[in-house]
């Protein structure tokens, strides 16, 4: 028979348990694009509504290893995120932000 999680994880000792928390935050803090979606309740039909596209191009993307910044921000943006584009060095991290939006009415890039 299935042993409950919580039931498990109440035999471990603290410091496994802290462990383990701190594995789940690293988990979290890092996904592929449909794994986020998915995080996000989103199917890919209410993704594809969103950024009026076929839902078929939502899977194509998510498979992707190389994107424009504008697609992945504009698909961040449908799941209800921002995307922030960040650089990290041994001396610190540095937020990049010469990658302003573009307004689609306009063309004027927004700051």
């Amino acid at each position: 028979m299935a042993k409950k999680f919580a039931d498990l994880r109440a035999k471990m000792k603290p410091d496994a348990q802290a462990h383990s928390n701190t594995k789940v935050l690293e988990m979290l803090a890092e996904m592929p694009l449909f794994e986020l979606r998915q995080a996000r309740s989103l199917s890919r039909k209410m993704l594809a509504e969103v950024l009026h596209v076929q839902q078929p191009s939502i899977a194509k993307l998510e498979r992707r290893t190389d994107m424009y910044l504008s697609t992945l921000r504009s698909h961040i943006k449908a799941m209800g995120g921002e995307l922030e584009v960040v650089a990290r060095f041994p001396g610190g991290t540095v937020k990049i932000t010469n990658f302003a939006e573009i307004d689609d009415v306009e063309g004027i890039a927004r700051i």
